[in-house]
């Protein structure tokens, strides 16, 4: 056997009907009633155009909500992507203080000055000095 499927639109409907039946057995309830008596009214109307017949209902003209004017949807932008600026870069070795500031720079193939540098400090100084690989941004010449 199959199962019946219920009609939950009917069920509140029948619902809706047996509670104004007994609004109408006890009289009025006071503003508290008439408010939901109303709520009941507007939930047979919904039974009433869903194509089921209320029991007792009187059919009201169902206001309709006015309809805000809407502004037609703006073309989203096309996203502008930029490209990052490539900068080209070289590498220089720093001679660094304990404090790591830049005390010189040396090119690249000129490691062995900046070993020389970083010693020769440290033995002047009495503080640490060391070599580092750096990466420089060249600059280029406009024409």
């Amino acid at each position: 056997m199959a199962r019946r499927i219920l009609s939950h639109k009917a069920l509140r409907a029948d619902f809706d009907a047996a509670e104004r039946r007994k609004k109408d057995a006890q009289g009025e309830g006071g503003d508290h009633a008439d408010e939901q008596e109303d709520e009941d009214e507007e939930g047979a109307e919904a039974s009433d155009e869903a194509g089921e017949v209320g029991d007792d209902a009187p059919a009201k003209p169902k206001a309709k909500p006015k309809a805000k004017a809407k502004k037609p949807p703006k073309e989203p932008k096309p996203k502008r992507v930029r490209t990052p600026k490539v900068v080209r870069q070289r590498v220089v070795w720093a001679v660094f203080n304990n404090s790591n500031a830049r005390v010189q720079t040396f090119a690249y193939p000129q490691k062995q000055e900046a070993d020389d540098y970083a010693k020769k400090m440290t033995a002047d100084k009495g503080t640490t000095f060391f070599v580092q690989p750096v990466k420089e941004p060249i600059e280029e010449k406009k024409e």
